[in-house]
């Protein structure tokens, strides 16, 4: 794999980084100021910081805050930043400006074990918890992953890799479909929802969880900063400076599946954040470095979520669209943009 280029202005020290780390926290706060504020029913600014700090509101307004808005905005913030991150993993793990979770069809393997884990227990009367969901989807993208990995020993092109990657994400969804298309029981049927993509139903418990991994994930992530840099330059410049490639790539693929496991978990599939957000990201900062991109990709998956989940609850409401409609709508063009941009490149 050749050595990935430099982004203009990376080597300098940076000034505007925290001029673009202000200003995504702002887009952030607001965002999340909106999410609460703004639905079916409107909740005065006002109300919400009485709420937040333990004043006395109405019960409706208590109940809509805290048991519904309050945890969807959270798993909007908390799953948007493991995409954006866990795409930024899997665009350096394999070289590839369009590798993502749900291009390379991880997050359909992912939602194909969970699918098939609610499918078999509800089925029989048992609930699972947030724990084993994501143990059931961790398998699916562990599975998924492999194939993947398995089909980039066989295959020289990495456009190749990547059809290869939708296909096994096609079959993996096929099969869930079917599975939750023919099901019986009226919670099963509610997968539909899920299975398409969507931030609704999230409970308290299931914020503690994605919290509590993605967390992990994320320090895990800007500790093997240093060494992520080093193999951007190419896996042997990375050796030659003491890194082990090995045990690097083994770290980037599980960190890269865990993220997409806890994302698909609870919030199904969700498309093209993960390629979108780290090619914005570096247009922002103008720079590829690890120590930058991490938190980054972090923060500007969180906004790109929130602003995709809002529009998906208000544009059409009552409807509500799955949040995979609304991230298509903005993440695709960027695609689009760089598979271009890279046409073009190679054409000089």
């Amino acid at each position: 794999m050749g050595a990935e280029k430099r982004t203009h202005g990376e080597n300098g020290s940076g000034p505007g980084y925290a001029l673009c780390f202000a200003a995504l926290a702002a887009a952030l706060v607001v965002l999340a100021a909106l999410n609460l504020a703004v639905g079916s029913v409107s909740i005065a600014p006002a109300d919400i910081l009485l709420s937040l700090g333990g004043g006395d509101v109405s019960d409706t307004v208590y109940s809509i805050l805290w048991q519904i808005r309050m945890p969807r905005a959270l798993a909007a913030l908390i799953l948007g930043g493991a995409l954006g991150l866990a795409g930024y993993l899997l665009q350096t793990f394999f070289h590839n400006p369009i590798a993502g979770p749900f291009v390379l069809g991880i997050s359909s393997g992912a939602k194909l074990t969970v699918a098939l884990l609610l499918v078999f227990l509800l089925g029989r009367g048992v609930r699972v918890g947030s724990w084993g969901m994501i143990a059931a989807a961790f398998a699916g993208a562990c599975i998924a992953t492999g194939f993947v990995l398995l089909m980039s020993g066989r295959v020289d092109s990495m456009a190749m890799l990547i059809v290869s990657g939708v296909m096994i994400g096609y079959i993996c969804s096929a099969v869930t479909d079917l599975v939750v298309t023919f099901a019986q029981d009226a919670d099963i049927v509610n997968l539909h929802n899920w299975s398409r993509g969507s931030f609704s139903g999230i409970t308290w418990e299931n914020v503690a969880v994605m919290a509590a991994i993605t967390a992990a994930a994320f320090a895990a992530a800007l500790w093997l900063a240093k060494p992520v840099d080093a193999y951007r330059m190419g896996e042997s410049y990375a050796e030659s400076v003491g890194v082990n490639v090995r045990l690097l790539r083994l770290g980037l693929v599980l960190l890269s599946s865990l993220l997409a496991a806890c994302i698909t978990a609870f919030a199904g599939p969700v498309s093209f954040v993960g390629i979108a957000v780290p090619h914005l990201v570096k247009g922002l900062f103008r720079t590829a470095k690890p120590l930058v991109m991490v938190p980054a990709c972090f923060l500007g998956g969180a906004v790109f979520c929130l602003l995709c989940d809002l529009l998906a609850r208000t544009l059409f409401a009552p409807t509500e669209l799955s949040i995979s409609t609304v991230t298509a709508v903005f993440g695709a063009p960027v695609v689009i943009a760089v598979m271009l941009r890279r046409g073009r490149e190679k054409e000089r």
